[in-house]
């Protein structure tokens, strides 16, 4: 008898690859090979968390890990609203729905507001996995392309606008931007909102990277202060980066809208609740004091500064410059960024030691861009940076022959 095996999904055949772990067997085998892999792949900072994240969960006296309100604890999001009054963002509870990560809250938004083969226009490159998401839910990706030469400013309304159709749904920043290091002027988001007022769509602002702005002058600006688009603005946050939690898994949608909220609720419904322990941790973290962030925001800038400075020394080698998060793209003096990353694993080291990069194709929608260009996450300490620098460095060369 002739054995068969069950198909599976084309939707799940086609799930983009994430570009910041599909390299990741050959880290674990370069690793098995007893080499050191300093992994400027991943947004996952070596800063630890707030002591009162910790505390929170190990002074914990809980005697049962019951479900909670599937919207996230009154408590928490009493806390997000007090934290966002300080970055002038006026919402109560009711706007809020806490979810696994802001993952699962843009996952609730796309599913909220789109059906199959609706679009969302974004301007490219972006997070790889808004694609995943998009995937996921049958939904189209629009890109508007963004140029390196041009530090990856935010296209024209125009150009955006023409990418406009009946089966829109929504236009998707990340503010600051990941993987670029773009931060959006308000006159930028302001424009953006025009255009979803215009034609009755969502503006919706991933700002999980708020408080990294690498200069003391530009005030960040949510998409969420404008009372204009109160029903058409969505903003999806997280704790992950800010407070170093991003294994609590602790995100949030936030709108004003009130069916968006009763919906995406309805969502959470189906996923119970929210996690006890980290939720705990969460709220600690976001009452700490507030000289944390502020120390934080500060290392994240020494850092970008050092590392900007190192890349530009190299030769062939060509960087954006991030006003805002923790990433940078460059462009290297090379054929296929990708091949190259994979080669950093499988064939090269010094002194023992290699770097991971993620390769940047994948932060585009658009096939055959970014093939030259890695995103870099500083999120290493200094003496780290600058020996993944000179380890590129030295990589570059011996590719190159």
């Amino acid at each position: 008898m002739q054995s068969t095996t069950p198909t599976l999904s084309r939707k799940g055949k086609d799930l983009p690859e994430s570009p910041i772990r599909k390299l990741v067997q050959f880290a674990v085998q370069a690793k098995a090979r007893g080499t050191h892999v300093f992994h400027l792949n991943i947004g996952q900072p070596d800063v630890a968390s707030p002591k009162e994240a910790i505390d929170a969960v190990q002074k914990s006296e809980l005697d049962l890990l019951a479900y909670g309100p599937s919207e996230g604890t009154l408590g928490f999001r009493q806390s997000l609203c007090s934290y966002y009054s300080k970055n002038k963002i006026d919402v109560n509870p009711q706007d809020i729905i806490v979810t696994a990560g802001a993952s699962e809250a843009i996952s609730f938004t796309l599913s909220c507001i789109c059906d199959v083969d609706d679009e969302v226009i974004i301007p490219e490159p972006f997070y790889a996995n808004y694609n995943g998401f998009a995937a996921a839910s049958n939904i189209k990706v629009v890109p508007v392309h963004s140029l390196f030469e041009e530090q990856f400013r935010l296209p024209s309304i125009a150009s955006i606008e023409a990418k406009i159709t009946t089966k829109t749904k929504a236009i998707l920043i990340c503010n600051p931007c990941n993987p670029t290091g773009y931060l959006y002027k308000q006159e930028e988001v302001e424009a953006l909102g025009e255009l979803a007022l215009k034609h009755n769509i969502f503006l919706i602002a991933d700002e999980v990277y708020r408080e990294f702005i690498h200069d003391d002058v530009t005030e960040f600006y949510s998409v969420l202060q404008s009372e204009r688009l109160k029903d058409h603005a969505i903003m999806i946050d997280s704790v992950s980066k800010r407070y170093s939690l991003c294994g609590a898994r602790i995100g949030c949608i936030v709108s004003k809208n009130k069916a968006l909220i009763a919906t995406a609720l309805k969502f959470a419904h189906v996923r119970l609740s929210p996690a006890t322990y980290s939720l705990l941790a969460s709220e600690a973290a976001i009452n700490s004091d507030a000289s944390y962030l502020l120390a934080v925001k500060k290392k994240y800038t020494a850092r970008k500064n050092i590392l900007m400075t190192a890349l530009e020394q190299i030769d062939g080698v060509k960087v954006s410059d991030p006003r805002g998060a923790f990433y940078c793209i460059v462009e290297l003096p090379v054929d296929d960024a990708e091949v190259f990353s994979k080669w950093l694993l499988t064939d090269f080291s010094d002194e023992n030691e290699t770097v991971m990069f993620a390769p940047a194709a994948g932060f585009y929608s658009t096939p055959g861009y970014g093939k030259k260009q890695i995103r870099i996450g500083f999120v290493l300490n200094e003496k780290d940076l600058l020996r993944s620098a000179s380890i590129l460095e030295k990589a570059l060369q011996a590719y190159s022959n």
